[in-house]
């Protein structure tokens, strides 16, 4: 077990209560998807809402919103005036031209970049990216979603991988992977959503404790 523990971002939540209850258990990042075709999707009011509250009690928690192949201009505008968030997550076909413009646009909040692994030559279109981005997201690939599928990426393409930025796994990371991904794999963060639901949106407050507790031990 490695001496640093990896962070820790709780995707897909749907309430303030939850949201807090997932604070208080040490998250570093908590995202709320802006897909309206995702079954966790919440409206831009209801995420300003959330997120406001959750700046003003865990202002050093990261506050991820998640968009997917969506117009810059929308989601300025689903800003409400000020964004509530600090960083934006891209988690659908956005190319290199994309990212630069958003970083014209939105200069002032962090970036994030998602990529759905299908097979290990997927991960060599990554690198281009780094110079345009804040992190890196490695999901698995799903012919019916773009995320939350609960699907592992195969650990053998993620061995000894580096990158030029933090990066993250997503994609069934559960207690029963966890030693393995500390071990072998060492990304710089965890992002988690469909191990710990009871339904897409609403967490397992108790599995979630013993992940958090887990992932603290000694």
């Amino acid at each position: 077990m490695p001496k640093t523990n990896p962070l820790v971002k709780i995707c897909g939540l749907t309430s303030e209560e939850q949201v807090l209850q997932i604070a208080k258990l040490g998250a570093h990042a908590i995202g709320i998807i802006s897909v309206e075709e995702s079954p966790r999707y919440i409206s831009a009011e209801i995420k300003k809402n959330i997120f406001t509250t959750l700046e003003r009690l865990h202002p050093k928690i990261e506050r991820v919103s998640v968009v997917k192949n969506c117009p810059i201009d929308l989601i300025i505008k689903n800003f409400l005036g000020n964004p509530s968030e600090t960083i934006i997550q891209l988690h659908g076909d956005e190319d290199i031209d994309y990212c630069k413009k958003i970083r014209e646009k939105i200069p002032n909040i962090g970036l994030w970049k998602a990529f759905r692994i299908k097979t290990e030559k997927d991960l060599d279109k990554i690198k281009p990216f780094e110079d345009f981005v804040d992190a890196i997201l490695l999901d698995s690939w799903n012919k019916e979603t773009y995320g939350g599928s609960g699907k592992k990426i195969k650990s053998t393409y993620l061995k000894d991988i580096q990158f030029g930025k933090p990066w993250w796994l997503a994609g069934g990371i559960s207690i029963e992977w966890i030693d393995e991904i500390l071990t072998d794999i060492k990304p710089d963060g965890l992002d988690i959503s469909s191990s710990i639901e009871i339904y897409p949106g609403l967490k397992d407050i108790k599995k979630a404790k013993e992940l958090f507790k887990f992932l603290k031990r000694d």
